[in-house]
């Protein structure tokens, strides 16, 4: 009983002093909270299912962060990664009747195969040249599938998936934990030794090459990594559609994700999460009350964040309620005059 109690403290202990410490661990927590308890409160199936899809698509604007925002590869054909994940999943429950519990991980498969292959071709382009490469993918493929409407079922797209779950409920908690696993395994990577590398690549990828590091390996990872967590979402999506087609290709949805990410801010992961979250749900919600001036608002809302807060709305909110530490650089709140840690002055 002693040793439970001591863990019990411990944790707390712990809890105290790495989460509550700081606002913004502490909107986190929040966050993750509310998300869990919201089918608590409200059975409403648009409701859940509009959040079903907004954390599909966070897990979807999160891989391009990782991609693009840390390794400075700018991606303007994501939605390759998930309409290639949507379909393989999507033709392989159909066609071999396998179950989404198969169909979604080969979907990611399928994700990372084309991260390879979009990759190699990539890798000694920069700049605009490999921004508008990797816009061509997507609409090659879109090409492809209106070729074979035999296959891909054209225009129509493929339907008749199995269901994510036997409820909405069901979809709800397994999109939202998958999320907030997924989203945690990303910044996780950022904050290892292959992230610093792969934000050092953004930086100076000639200083890089210099200190011993294979960049093009650190390059073709980016790309692997940002096509395994794309497809994840992608087949996410299909499963919980019932129903795949070109929209899942389309450039609008590569552009989107840009958006989310820029939005929220990049170089973060928790970033374009948040971003997802609020224009998501709020174009959704203009639908219903303002159909006429929704894409005004939404446009608005964007350009302000992008004029006024160029590195993104998160960003902008932490840098008003913590200081960085210029010694340790471990941040603290804004109203201390000395860091936690080290207590150096923060004015």
């Amino acid at each position: 009983m002693g040793l439970i109690w001591f863990y019990i403290r411990k944790t707390f202990t712990l809890f105290r002093n790495e989460v509550l410490v700081l606002p913004s661990r502490t909107a986190v927590l929040v966050f993750v909270v509310v998300l869990l308890l919201i089918p608590v409160f409200t059975h409403d199936p648009y409701l859940l299912r509009i959040l079903i899809l907004t954390s599909v698509f966070a897990i979807f604007a999160a891989s391009w962060d990782l991609l693009s925002g840390f390794t400075g590869q700018i991606n303007f054909g994501h939605a390759l990664f998930f309409g290639v994940a949507a379909y393989t999943s999507g033709l392989i429950n159909v066609n071999a009747k396998l179950p989404h519990l198969l169909t979604i991980p080969l979907g990611a498969v399928a994700g990372v195969l084309t991260g390879l292959i979009v990759g190699i071709p990539c890798l000694r382009l920069k700049g605009t040249y490999l921004a508008l490469t990797t816009l061509a993918f997507p609409i090659i493929l879109m090409g492809l599938v209106f070729a074979i409407p035999e296959v891909t079922g054209g225009e129509l797209g493929v339907s008749g998936l199995d269901r994510l779950s036997a409820s909405r409920i069901h979809d709800y908690y397994i999109t939202v934990i998958l999320m907030l696993v997924l989203t945690s395994i990303m910044w996780k990577i950022t904050d290892s030794n292959t992230g610093i590398i792969l934000h050092a690549i953004r930086e100076d990828e000639v200083a890089v090459r210099a200190g011993g590091i294979n960049t093009t390996r650190y390059k073709l990872l980016a790309f692997c990594l940002g096509g395994l967590f794309a497809g994840i979402a992608g087949g996410l999506y299909a499963h919980i559609m019932r129903t795949v087609g070109p929209s899942t290709l389309e450039v609008s949805l590569s552009f989107q994700v840009i958006i989310w990410s820029v939005f929220g801010g990049i170089v973060s992961i928790y970033g374009p999460v948040a971003g997802v979250f609020i224009l998501f749900p709020l174009a959704e919600f203009l639908r219903l009350l303002w159909p006429e001036g929704r894409m005004l608002i939404y446009a608005i809302l964007v350009l302000l964040v992008l004029l006024y807060m160029p590195e993104g709305l998160i960003p902008w909110i932490r840098d008003r309620i913590e200081k960085e530490c210029p010694r340790c650089k471990v941040r603290s709140v804004a109203t201390r005059k000395t860091c936690r840690v080290c207590t150096a002055s923060l004015d």
